[in-house]
């Protein structure tokens, strides 16, 4: 690691993105098929635009691990870069090509593919001729079920939560399923197996929305810091993306009605929580001149302990 890496390490910059001027539905109508509205975690597409305009060139390649819908994909390709995804869950994957299609109907010719498969397995699941290629990674880590989700009513029934899960609830290889210490490790080695494929000086966009266990403020943002550390990543940047529209004099909230719900009770039950309006983006980037190998990547195993769960703070 060569002292701007340390100088990167020791001073991230801060900054403020307007992510949410208009909403969620009006970001991605038009570039995404009905049924990507069923997916519980669906990255704002302006927040992936962003980051995918301030950390990459036209024609240069952009990654997501855990790409969903292919919300990365899709602004990527709309924005003239090559794109590249892998997904866990067969539905999702589905999803995401048929979304990769429609940006094709609509005259974007990308080079953009999904691959089917576990991203902790990346190192044996990419194909070779991607090594050392990636300018840019974006991806979020699972949160499980706890603010996602669609509502409805039914008749004697009250209010019922559907489309809240990635997918099975017993499918213990999905990140989603496997409490949040297997998660963090589970990350880790996605981050770590990202190294192989991330040219020199190449960035990892991490965006991380607010988790409450408990009523408690779960600092998800440091924890994947420390997995980011740990993967052998240079943190560079930590910034707010904004979930609010940032009017004249204030914020105006698009929060969903799980979070307003929760919210309006604990209110009630004397807990001063406010909503949400942000997501925390946590920005890596690999080290300038490269001291691992793609061979040496490929054995890189990071212990769990190394970012386990802490520092929990309460929501004021």
């Amino acid at each position: 690691m060569d002292a701007l890496d340390h100088a990167d390490e020791d001073q991230a910059d801060l900054s403020v993105w307007t992510t949410a001027q208009v909403s969620p539905a009006t970001q991605r109508r038009g570039k995404y098929t009905p049924e990507s509205t069923a997916h519980p975690a669906k990255m704002l597409p302006d927040v992936a635009r962003h980051a995918i305009e301030h950390y990459t060139k036209p024609g240069e390649l952009v990654l997501d691990p855990m790409c969903g819908i292919g919300t990365t994909l899709v602004e990527a390709v709309h924005l003239g870069r090559r794109a590249l995804g892998v997904e866990y869950e067969p539905h999702w994957v589905a999803v995401a090509r048929s979304n990769l299609q429609l940006a094709r109907e609509q005259g974007i010719d990308h080079d953009a593919h999904v691959i089917q498969g576990d991203a902790r397995q990346l190192v044996t699941l990419l194909p070779r001729q991607y090594v050392g290629q990636a300018a840019l990674v974006v991806t979020s880590p699972p949160y499980g079920p706890s603010t996602h989700g669609r509502v409805a009513v039914a008749p004697s029934e009250g209010i019922q939560k559907y489309w809240h899960r990635y997918g099975s609830a017993l499918d213990r290889g999905n990140l989603a399923n496997i409490g949040h210490h297997r998660l963090l490790a589970g990350f880790t080695r996605i981050l770590a197996g990202l190294r192989t494929f991330l040219r020199p000086g190449g960035h990892v966009v991490v965006t991380i929305r607010p988790w409450r266990e408990h009523s408690e403020l779960i600092d998800l943002p440091a924890q994947i810091l420390a997995c980011g550390r740990a993967a052998g990543l240079i943190p560079a940047e930590r910034i707010v993306a904004l979930l609010a529209r940032a009017a004249e004099t204030d914020l105006v909230a698009r929060g969903s009605f799980f979070q307003r719900d929760f919210i309006r009770k604990q209110r009630e039950a004397g807990l001063p929580l406010h909503l949400i309006a942000h997501e925390d983006v946590v920005v890596f980037r690999t080290p300038l001149h490269q001291s691992i190998s793609a061979s040496a990547a490929c054995r890189t195993h990071v212990h769990p302990l190394h970012c386990r769960p802490q520092n929990r703070r309460r929501a004021a």
